[in-house]
């Protein structure tokens, strides 16, 4: 997946987790207690289950992504997509 600068999922979590390998670019990761991972081209990034987070390109570059993840034990979708990470919120994640 290719995010253009400033573009970010919305809040989301997945019943078996997720790992992000950055091919391009920089990006960001964030939690709910306000954690943020700038991650970079050839960099992996996991989240565990259930972990609400977010995921997109710094404000300033593409960033692209290989986003992997298992489907839930019975073929279900393991994804839960939630609210949309806020302007605010995102401009405060290039503080860290």
């Amino acid at each position: 997946m290719r995010f253009t600068p400033g573009v970010r999922t919305n809040w989301h979590s997945h019943a078996v987790g997720q790992t992000l390998h950055v091919t391009e670019g920089v990006g960001l990761v964030g939690t709910r207690d306000g954690s943020v991972v700038r991650i970079h081209a050839g960099e992996t990034v996991i989240c565990p289950p259930d972990e609400e987070h977010w995921h997109g390109a710094a404000a300033d570059t593409f960033m692209s992504h290989l986003a992997m993840l298992e489907a839930k034990p019975d073929g279900g979708d393991p994804t839960t997509w939630l609210e949309p990470v806020t302007d605010e919120l995102y401009e405060q994640a290039h503080k860290h």
